[in-house]
């Protein structure tokens, strides 16, 4: 599944596309969306705003389009005369003379009035949004503090978007090495200045990940990898998907393990329980 930082990247592709033209033709193959399509023509798209790994599509009409990828959603920005991506089910299609936007294959589609979309039964139960430019250190260990929160194990808590919204299983992996801290650990059982690491790898991970389209390990290590042979996926992280492989800081195997029914990738050595 997309996490935060992908659907970011996708929403500003959305939006150097085609934000603030005249939407001249639509395709709503969608059942909950085809009766709406008169609502889109000729009105323009003024953002696309992400929440977490939701993207809200808002129009000057005061309409908002609400999507989620969920695991096989995909949205690509195309030509009107390019053939559909195959074995994908077209969802949408909005076009401006020669560009269009098309989403394929997720479910997760409405339609809001913009003023209300706040209210969606996801949205309104998410915590704040990993790539938030106003969310800071401070914010984060208050949360991670809470009694709502303190109590629960970091691999189970970072994969609730209750939490933090746009955290998925690469990230949890990568924040929770790079702080230092074992996902079995519970926020209560930490001291301030681990915390405020925490929060601090939590929200300097996820940006990274965001500008570098999905890069958690550092430029000149990638370049090294990449420089051996290594492909992307061989360059990306420092723990996640690496099981049995040497750490980059003690040599020790990554271990892998399963927490809140997925994989988790931990450095035992570097990442302590206490």
């Amino acid at each position: 599944m997309p996490e935060g930082p992908e659907i970011r990247r996708a929403a500003d592709a959305l939006s150097d596309a085609i934000a603030g033209l005249s939407i001249d033709h639509v395709r709503l193959p969608y059942h909950r969306l085809r009766p709406f399509g008169p609502r889109f023509r000729g009105q323009r798209i003024t953002t696309f705003r992400t929440h977490g790994k939701a993207l809200l599509t808002n129009f000057d009409n005061g309409w908002t389009i609400y999507s989620h990828n969920q695991l096989y959603g995909l949205w690509q920005v195309a030509r009107p005369n390019d053939p559909l991506l195959p074995g994908r089910a077209l969802r949408l299609e909005l076009g401006h003379q020669d560009r269009c936007i098309r989403l394929y294959s997720a479910t997760d589609i409405s339609l809001w009035r913009t003023q209300n979309v706040a209210q969606h039964p996801f949205l309104s139960r998410l915590g704040p949004d990993i790539l938030d430019p106003i969310l800071t250190p401070e914010t984060l260990v208050a949360r991670l503090q809470s009694t709502r929160f303190q109590n629960q194990s970091l691999g189970k808590l970072y994969l609730d978007q209750r939490f933090l919204a746009g955290v998925g299983n690469y990230l949890r992996s990568e924040i929770l090495f790079r702080a230092g801290v074992n996902g079995l650990c519970k926020p209560n059982q930490l001291n301030l200045k681990r915390l405020v690491r925490l929060a601090r790898q939590t929200l300097s991970i996820s940006q990274q990940s965001y500008e570098t389209g999905g890069i958690t390990l550092n430029t000149r290590r990638v370049d090294r990898l990449q420089k051996a042979g290594a492909d992307f996926e061989q360059s990306r992280f420092w723990v996640f998907d690496r099981a049995g492989l040497p750490c980059y800081q003690c040599a020790q195997p990554i271990q892998r393990t399963t927490m809140a029914s997925r994989r988790l990738y931990t450095c035992l050595s570097c990442q302590t329980s206490l």
